[in-house]
């Protein structure tokens, strides 16, 4: 399992680099807010349905016992049938679909990059089994190949002019790609088959998770909403700019843990609940030290950052990011915990993650109209770390890992954190915002970070209070 960790970090640090990279040649080139928010508005959308289109029954290839070629073509099946029902709900809901989120010039966009929607139903089987086998390198492959397709045709289409739509065919060409891929890298799971009691079984354990997924996504997607009903679309697209930055540390640390840390939880769970505990305790200090310096340098200098990297034009994204940074810090924490309870109390984490949809709404609605872009993100922070968090922590104390070493598992993150935001902000008013003054508040105040956090590197080395089989697994941890 640490080499599956080991080229699940590679995976997410080429592909972030990469997408990075490409965002910064749309963003100064060719997209405006205005384009970038149409195409926010095909993401939030996108990424509601992929959420639920096959039902959760995926998750089975990973957790369920015994042979996976038992199983598996019922979930082909099911996942193609759920898939596809999804996308025909929203071509033919496409245009009221957009017109809700005040752009209905992304109604075409929608249908075209909702395809994606099947393509994921049939490519969740093989990529399940290498999630089960912890085949990353090959995973690697194959994502590594659909960003190359999906960026080379998007810049492509954004050069003959296409607009937003450039996005859409781009995200299309690279899903096509990835899922021949993921056929050859597991051959003999794109068979479909069906066995009702298996069907029966397999939506009765999957549902749950997907309900969950389901409204983990509306938290975290339904400020676009907002923004993008209330203040429209070239707000939209300010506020995406921000959020995706915000997300930085999201997609590098969670992201990458994320793709074992289900899988190792499941083996966990399986264990005494003392190498549960130590495991899931082991992986939360790990992925809040690696998190808190890129959310500090982000927020510290939100607004010469953006400014160097995308341009003057989205300068205003600056503030909201300073908040959001705060919340991408949170959605690491929270994301591991909810791999966590996901082994254990499914549908207790469906209820939790209501609550936070259910508290987050009337919130953002009144930021949004009190404060617009900022007050959104705000209002996101606020939610989070009063009204969510907390209820997270009663949930882990409940399967055996207490708070308090949770709460102690911060501490020298936050002071290594408050360290290197002081030297950030001071180096950057002594040397500007240039690339000279930003390259070296970046490594001052990396330096200033490290001591804070290296006995816990350290200690997670030499293996103390580690669980066996748990800390292996989750050792390492859209164009934007």
């Amino acid at each position: 399992m640490s080499t599956a960790a080991r080229w699940s970090l590679i995976n997410t640090i080429v592909r972030r680099v990469g997408t990075f990279a490409s965002g910064v040649v749309l963003a100064r080139l060719f997209f405006g807010p205005y384009e970038w928010g149409l195409y926010a508005v095909g993401l939030l959308v996108l990424a509601m349905i992929l959420s639920l289109n096959e039902m959760g029954v995926s998750l089975a290839l990973v957790r369920w016992e015994g042979d996976i070629k038992r199983f598996a073509p019922t979930v082909l099946t099911l996942s193609t049938l759920s898939s596809t029902a999804f996308y025909l709900v929203l071509y033919f809901s496409a245009p009221t679909v957009a017109d809700l989120l005040g752009s209905p010039e992304a109604t075409t966009m929608l249908r075209v990059l909702c395809i994606s929607v099947i393509i994921d139903g049939i490519a969740c089987v093989p990529l399940g089994r290498l999630n089960r086998e912890f085949q990353q390198f090959r995973r690697t492959v194959v994502d590594i190949l659909n960003f190359v397709v999906n960026t080379a045709a998007t810049i492509a289409f954004a050069a003959a002019g296409m607009g937003a739509m450039a996005f859409a065919w781009g995200s299309l060409a690279g899903n096509l790609v990835a899922l021949v891929g993921f056929g050859l890298c597991a051959p003999g799971m794109l068979r479909w088959g069906w066995d009702t009691e298996q069907a029966k079984k397999l939506i009765r354990y999957g549902l749950p998770l997907a309900s969950a997924s389901l409204l983990t996504l509306g938290i975290v997607n339904v400020d676009s909403v907002v923004v993008g009903s209330v203040l429209g679309p070239a707000a939209l697209g300010i506020y995406a700019m921000a959020f995706n930055m915000s997300s930085w540390p999201v997609r590098m640390v969670s992201e990458t843990a994320r793709r074992v840390s289900f899988a190792g939880f499941s083996r966990l769970a399986d264990e005494s609940p003392d190498a549960f505990a130590a495991g899931f305790l082991n992986a939360f200090r790990l992925v809040i030290a690696a998190a808190m310096p890129i959310c500090v340098f982000l927020g510290v200098l939100a607004g010469p950052i953006i400014t160097f990297v995308y341009g003057d034009q989205w300068a205003d994204a600056a503030l909201p990011l300073t908040y959001l940074v705060a919340l991408g810090l949170l959605r690491v924490a929270v994301e591991l915990a909810y791999d966590c309870l996901a082994t254990r109390v499914r549908k207790t984490l469906m209820l939790m993650q209501a609550w936070w949809l259910l508290s987050l709404v009337p919130v953002l609605v009144i930021f949004a109209h009190q404060w617009g872009v900022p007050g959104v993100a705000a209002g996101h922070v606020v939610v989070a770390g009063l009204l969510v968090a907390p209820v997270f922590l009663v949930a882990l104390s409940r399967l055996g890992i207490p708070t308090v070493p949770i709460l102690i598992s911060c501490v020298r993150p936050a002071l290594g954190g408050l360290a290197m935001g002081v030297v950030a902000w001071a180096v950057h008013r002594w040397l500007g915002g240039g690339f000279l003054g930003l390259t070296v508040a970046g490594l001052a105040s990396v330096a200033a970070y490290v001591p804070f956090v290296l006995p816990i590197v350290k200690r997670l080395r030499s293996g103390a209070g580690q669980a066996p089989v748990g800390e292996p697994a989750l050792a390492a941890a859209d164009h934007s």
